[in-house]
């Protein structure tokens, strides 16, 4: 191997070790590669271009503008209006009235509706805009989320694999025109024949098979309950819960909440007040306490405690109070794998002065966690117990950074000429595809007239979209091109044919599958097809295969991410709402992986001719 090829295989490796250790995040990881990458050739290598041409060295910039990035970034903007106005929601809910309560038929609809709406729409926008609707059909029917949750993961990821719109197929297709010789990027159908053979082959085996491979766990109990007293007994609240009663001496009467500084000194929160008989909800911390009032505050017995040295009353509740004031929400908020908030504190997100929402409980690892709320550092997967007003549900609903499994209230409807007019724009954006218009073009037309309508703002725009995988896969692609640069790719398409030659086209289709599944239930389905692309092409040019029909199944084995929940995030955010473990994944991802590996071999020679 040569020194540009040692470089490049350290650029890559070297990251992705740390990313898979957990030290690293991805889409840094991808900067990193992109920046060593840059300054190589800077400084004389040649790994994007010949030796000694330093102007090559933007080459580690070129994914930042490729088609493929622009049609994500419009994508994002795209799915996120469609959620926001109820559309995607409302068809969920629409379909869920012919499941009853029939296990399978629920498993077999909750799957289906995930790959259709993960045809035209981010695999975990659509996980996401699921999960709520699973989890009441669950409390409705008695069935269990883990029944229904990882239909929903294993259906968005079917569904992709047969759209042009899935990150995978998206990153395969851009990776074509930098092979040597450059060829042609696959069209908005390359994948629909043979993907959609894939899908109906999974979708079958899970309405068939799977409530007898899906586990029958019991959810946290978190997950379970819908009114505030089930809630704040299922949070365990009452075991940390205090009535502080404020008198006239020491001068608590009078005060905010904000002055008392109970989160910021003891981590402590305030459920409500009660005066009189009536419970009142807390909202915010502007809230003024009078005489006689009754403080229920959660938190440490040993912190709650502290609170008689600063001369206060206070005593174990005694008694259930309800917290079922007319207008008052309360509700769980799930964080997704790579949210913007994953990383930073309630306090440091100012999530009570930004939502009109107090946070009183975090459920993390089976766990109830009542003090310091504000301070924890939060987690994908965490559950996040809130209560808030109705009036500011809306706020709630609209922001990005959250899932809501919906709790006491359902807020905000359809609002008719907006659901009208969104619908519109995305059948006319899908038409003009269908017409031939590139898609990038099509996508950020699309985009651009939800920001003329003011369906959104652009503040909203920029908060939809998901910027950790913007920065991965554009930073990934200069190591793709680097890889070709160098011969890396070449080389190991030689290997590669080395072992399918003696079997074919069919047996470099089934060693690409082989391959690029196994990288993905590590890397993920981000990752896999920018590390296995390049060489899989490589292997087709050097075979005479058609090199078309081996990116698209190196695209589809990037989807299958059935086998471990770390290799694609839909899996992740699925685990804390069903609890999952991952022997979960592994009993019915594999055996999936496999009905998709024969389904595959069998519609890559119907319809590509191997």
């Amino acid at each position: 191997m040569t020194v540009s090829q040692v470089f490049v295989l350290a650029v890559l490796l070297i990251p992705l070790t740390l990313v898979f250790m957990g030290r690293l995040r991805e889409d840094i990881a991808a900067l990193v590669m992109a920046g060593s990458l840059g300054l190589a050739q800077f400084y004389g290598m040649g790994v994007l271009g010949p030796d000694h041409t330093p102007e090559d060295a933007t080459k580690a910039l070129t994914g930042f503008g490729t088609p493929e990035v622009l049609t994500l970034l419009s994508l994002f903007i795209l799915t996120y209006c469609l959620g926001k106005y109820g559309v995607t929601r409302g068809i969920a809910k629409n379909l869920l009235k012919i499941g009853g309560r029939s296990e399978s038929r629920l498993i077999a609809l909750f799957a289906t509706t995930a790959a259709v709406l993960s045809l035209f729409m981010n695999t975990l926008a659509a996980g996401a805009l699921l999960l709520p609707s699973a989890l009441d059909a669950s409390r409705r029917t008695g069935i269990k989320p883990s029944k229904l949750l990882i239909p929903i993961a294993y259906g968005t990821m079917l569904g992709g694999s047969a759209t042009y719109l899935t990150t995978a197929n998206i990153i395969v297709s851009g990776l074509l025109p930098l092979a040597d010789p450059a060829l042609k990027p696959l069209g908005f159908f390359a994948f629909t024949p043979t993907g959609g053979v894939v899908c109906i082959a999974g979708l079958a085996f899970l309405a068939v098979m799977g409530k007898y491979l899906l586990p029958n766990r019991e959810p946290p109990a978190a997950m379970v309950s819908r009114t505030s007293d089930e809630l704040t007994e299922v949070y365990k609240l009452n075991e940390r819960l205090w009535e502080v009663t404020a008198r006239l001496d020491p001068p608590l009467v009078g005060m905010s909440l904000s002055e008392m500084k109970l989160g910021e000194t003891l981590g402590l929160s305030i459920l409500g007040i009660r005066r009189g008989r009536r419970v009142i909800p807390i909202y915010g911390a502007q809230c003024e306490v009078h005489d006689n009032d009754v403080l229920l505050v959660v938190g440490n017995e040993e912190r709650a405690l502290q609170l008689r040295n600063r001369g206060y009353e206070i005593d174990a509740a005694t008694k259930s109070d309800s917290l079922e004031e007319s207008g008052t929400v309360m509700a769980d908020l799930l964080v997704p794998p790579r949210s913007n908030v994953e990383g930073k504190t309630l306090r440091e997100l100012a999530f009570r002065a930004k939502y009109g929402f107090t946070a009183v409980a975090i459920w993390r690892d089976n766990q109830s966690h009542r003090t310091d709320v504000g301070n924890m550092k939060l987690r994908p997967g965490d559950s996040i117990l809130v209560i808030g007003p109705q009036d500011r549900a809306l706020d709630l609903k609209h922001q990005n950074d959250f899932v809501i499994a919906e709790t006491t209230s359902n807020t905000g409807g359809y609002d008719r000429n907006k659901v009208i007019l969104t619908l519109s724009i995305a059948v006319i954006a899908l038409t003009a595809m269908f017409m031939g218009m590139p898609v990038e073009l099509a996508m950020m037309s699309a985009a651009a007239v939800i920001l003329l309508t003011g369906l959104l703002s652009p503040d909203e725009a920029y908060g939809a979209i998901k910027w950790r995988a913007i920065f991965l896969i554009a930073g990934t692609i200069s190591v793709s091109l680097a890889m070709v640069q160098t011969g890396l790719a070449k080389m190991a398409g030689d290997a590669v044919v080395g072992l399918a030659a003696p079997f074919g086209g069919i047996g470099l289709v089934a060693g690409t599958y082989l391959l690029s599944a196994a990288l993905t239930q590590i890397m993920g389905g981000q990752i896999a097809p920018l590390v296995v692309g390049p060489i899989t092409i490589s292997a087709a040019l050097r075979l005479g295969v058609n090199p078309q029909a081996v990116a698209v199944v190196t695209a589809i084995a990037g989807s299958v991410s059935f086998i471990t929940p770390l290799s694609h995030p839909v899996n992740i955010l699925m685990i804390a709402p069903a609890n999952y473990s991952f022997s979960d994944f592994v009993k019915s991802g594999w055996i999936l992986t496999v009905v998709c590996f024969v389904a595959l071999m069998l519609a890559v020679p119907l319809f590509w001719g191997l």
